[in-house]
This record gives C-alpha cells, sequence and structure tokens, in this order.
C-alpha cells in the first residue's frame, strides 16, 4: 500500500500524518504550529517531520496544506498575513524536492479543506462546491469538476474581504465578529464560542442575539456568492458551525430573507463532514490529483 505525507499548517497548529492510496489517514499527530516564530521555523519544523516519516514508512510524495497565497503551480507562498512573519516567497515544493528527493504539492488550506469535502465530504458528488469557512476570519474555496478555482492570481474566493456594507465579510459574520460582540456584554467572563453557545442553549439572550445577527450577517455573504457562481452546493466549516443540529433552522431562515426562492430552492445547504481533518485530506486529494493528471 503506497504513503503519503500530509501536512496542514495553520497560524496556531500544525497537523501532520500519513495517508494510503485509499484516502485512510493511518497515523496522525497535531502540535503547535508557533507560526509566529516565523517562515524559518516552519520549515524547520516540517523538514524535521518529513525526516521522520521518510524513516520510518516508504513514502511516495508529500501534499502540504497552509495558511497565506499560495501559487500551486510554482508550490510557494505568495502572501501571507502578519500572523505568519517572513513567509512570503517561502518555496515549499523546491525546499521538498531538494531535501528528500521527493515531490511536493502545496495548496491553501482553505482551498484543501473544501476540496477534501468536494471529493469525500458533504460536497461529494456535486460538479460544483463552494465550501465557507468561518473561524478567526471567514475563508472560501470553489471546486469546479473537480478542479479549484484559483482566478488569475491565486486569490479567487477570498470573501472575508468582501464589501457588505458595514464592513468586510470577515469583521461581520466570523467567531471573531461573535467574541469580540458578546464580550462586549460580558468584560469580565472569558468568553469563547463554545462558552457563547453553552450559554446561548441555556436561554441567555444577549448569546442568542448575537448567534442570530452573525447568521443574518453569514446568510448575506452566501446569498451574494449562490447569486455570483451558482453553486449547485455550499458547505459550510470551521468551528462554529460543528453546532449543525443548533444553527441549521436559523441559518435556513435568515437565508430564507437573504435569497430569492428560486435560488434558494436549487442551491443545497450543507454543513461540512471532515472536521479537523479537512486540510490534511485536501492536501492528499490534491497531490493525488495532479500525480494522476500526469
Amino acid at each position: 500500500m503506497k504513503k503519503y505525507i500530509a501536512i496542514d499548517i495553520g497560524g496556531t497548529g500544525l497537523k501532520h500524518g500519513i495517508i494510503d492510496e485509499r484516502g485512510n489517514i493511518i497515523q496522525r499527530t497535531e502540535i503547535p504550529s508557533e507560526a509566529h516564530k516565523g517562515g524559518k521555523h516552519l520549515i524547520s519544523l516540517v523538514k524535521k517531520i518529513c525526516k521522520n516519516y521518510i524513516e520510518a514508512h516508504k513514502i511516495e510524495a508529500v501534499g502540504i496544506s497552509t495558511a497565506g497565497m499560495v501559487d500551486p503551480t510554482e508550490g510557494k507562498i505568495i502572501y501571507s498575513g502578519k500572523q505568519i512573519p517572513d513567509y512570503i516567497g517561502t518555496q515549499w515544493k523546491q525546499i521538498i524536492q531538494d531535501e528528500f528527493g521527493l515531490r511536493c504539492e502545496v495548496e491553501n488550506d482553505v482551498n484543501c479543506a473544501g476540496y477534501s469535502e468536494s471529493i469525500c465530504g458533504a460536497g461529494q458528488g456535486e460538479k460544483s462546491c463552494a465550501c465557507i469557512t468561518v473561524g478567526t476570519g471567514i475563508g472560501a474555496c470553489m471546486v469546479l469538476d473537480g478542479e479549484i478555482f484559483h482566478g488569475a492570481t491565486g486569490s479567487a474566493f477570498e470573501i472575508g474581504y468582501m464589501n457588505m456594507g458595514e464592513g468586510m465579510y470577515q469583521d461581520l459574520a466570523s467567531t471573531t465578529a461573535l467574541v469580540q460582540r458578546v464580550r462586549a456584554y460580558y468584560p469580565s467572563e472569558e468568553v469563547n464560542g463554545r462558552w457563547i453557545f453553552e450559554r446561548a442553549k441555556a436561554g441567555d439572550a444577549v448569546c442568542n442575539e448575537e448567534i442570530d445577527n452573525l447568521l443574518e450577517h453569514l446568510a448575506a455573504g452566501i446569498a451574494n456568492i449562490c447569486y455570483v457562481a451558482n453553486p449547485a452546493v455550499v458547505v459550510l466549516g470551521g468551528g462554529i458551525m460543528e453546532q449543525e443540529e443548533f444553527l441549521a433552522p436559523r441559518l435556513e431562515k435568515a437565508l430564507e430573507k437573504k435569497m430569492i426562492p428560486f435560488v434558494r430552492q436549487h442551491t443545497k445547504i450543507r454543513f461540512a463532514k471532515n472536521g479537523n481533518n479537512a486540510g490534511m485530506l485536501g492536501a492528499y486529494y490534491n497531490l493525488r490529483h495532479k500525480m494522476e493528471k500526469e
């Protein structure tokens, strides 16, 4: 059975493991990425991870999912925010090939998450799948006929920056925005997403109101995406989207107000299935897809 290294680099955590040719995760570990230490630190960390796996297994190739804008052809970082200093220009593909003689393919983490959902998750079997991740910010990916849509310069579906009138999308509909709004009412509490949902389920009026506020903004963005791209399915991922049973009926009410009936009736809205494994799986499937195309 052929084995592949899959690595998912985030601003906070780094997930890595071995995936076999059938798409089974046979080994998985998560460690702090300490991304604030910068690009050189991440390079050293990833090299060490790969070296350990290569010593223990016969490895065919390496797939990397990473925060930041990626040139998927060159396999390098073309833009990165301040959470990972000195990351722009990191040539992952060349680094792995030069160090270990292994093929490496690199893709943006949100694109990887969306790609995994389109292949083995909530978007499986659909010709067009938009995946939105709600977390610290908001990211999105569009998969058309089995291919990630990158746009002219690799920044397609950077929807967090969409102007929504009151502000950028991620400043209105992200988990960060929700926490900030609720914290203003409870300045002495350790407010986070889990705390907010626990309080909301217990009947807290403020938490319920602010969740509904978030969903109104989220629905507006989903509607805009559907009007422009007309995907068969929109998949919602990110930490708070694991609250599907609680959120689904409330989101549906918001969508009914934001979308014309014809578009709403012909657009499936689903919650992501791959959870914390989405980035690793997407890195693997992106790698395999490119290898098979050749």
